[in-house]
């Protein structure tokens, strides 16, 4: 008597997973997602590649002076008979950087207050809370503003001071996720199969709100770029000669009818904090569940 063998039933994806990721597909197909990756992309390789594209020496001062953009000089030269073209490209080295930079130390304090001051709450919640409140008291660059003047001119000094006013957003949005994931019933079952709550935190809750937190910080990259640049056309930033964005802005202000000085600096700021934010829109729409129900319908 032969048995015969049966198949192993083929796996089916459900619906809600087809949905996701048929919306994720979609949101990647979306032309301003493209165009803001394309964006993005161009100019992390330019930072990178900065010295091999560059036609001169950012700093040369041996160029004619104010000269007006030309197939010799793409981008023109400034009062000092350097190539704007050389110093805009060079900029992204310095802008581009420490703006990721800023927002991943921002980051990762906003993210470990909030999320301690949420799942264990009590008098860590309200210190928490309490200065974040201080800090949201006072406008962003108003605040940075005084705290780069207090502590000295310069780029560290400004990371510093942006650190400090961007924080308490990545606390407040992580401290309302983690309360909302810590009653949930794979924590509290975790808890009783004797899981520890650092242990619960780490394991079961901070995976469960990555998504939002990565949006908020894809977003927040534009708004560090134009703060930091905002500081360095202040005079509290970059210091010349360095080829920064916001200090280009800056001279190009003094020469106000040699358009070209100020113009592709302040263009560049424009484009990289398009790019975010097309970036960060197409990252909210991946990850919000609200935007893939509203796609794909309710699940059967």
């Amino acid at each position: 008597m032969t048995t015969e063998t049966q198949e192993p039933p083929t796996v089916i994806p459900t619906r809600r997973w087809q949905r996701r990721l048929s919306v994720r597909s979609s949101t990647l197909r979306n032309p301003l997602t493209a165009v803001g990756l394309g964006i993005a992309a161009a100019w992390i390789l330019i930072a990178i590649f900065a010295p091999l594209i560059a036609p001169h020496n950012p700093l040369a001062q041996n160029l004619p002076p104010l000269h007006a953009p030309s197939w010799k000089y793409l981008l023109g030269t400034d009062e000092l008979g350097r190539d704007v073209l050389s110093r805009t490209l060079y900029g992204s080295r310095q802008t581009i950087p420490i703006g990721l930079m800023l927002v991943a130390i921002a980051l990762l304090i906003g993210t470990t207050l909030g999320a301690v001051a949420g799942y264990f709450g009590g008098f860590i919640d309200t210190i928490v809370m309490r200065l974040s409140d201080l800090v949201f008291a006072f406008p962003a660059i108003v605040l940075a503003m005084v705290t780069t003047a207090a502590l000295g001119r310069g780029v560290r000094n400004a990371v510093i001071a942006l650190v400090i006013v961007s924080w308490p957003s990545y606390a407040r949005v992580v401290r309302g996720l983690v309360r909302q994931h810590s009653q949930s019933e794979y924590v509290l079952s975790s808890r009783l199969l004797g899981s520890s709550a650092s242990r619960a935190l780490l394991r079961d809750v901070l995976p469960n709100i990555a998504g939002p937190v990565i949006v908020l910080a894809t977003l927040d990259l534009g708004n560090a770029i134009l703060l930091l640049s905002g500081l360095s056309f202040l005079g509290l930033g970059a210091q010349p000669p360095t080829p920064e964005w916001g200090l280009g802005v800056a001279e190009g202000v003094n020469y106000f009818q040699d358009w070209w000085i100020g113009t592709f600096p302040g263009l560049a700021i424009f484009t990289v904090v398009l790019a975010f934010n097309f970036l960060g829109d197409a990252l909210r729409d991946a990850f919000d569940p609200q935007s893939s129900w509203s796609h794909g319908g309710d699940d059967e």
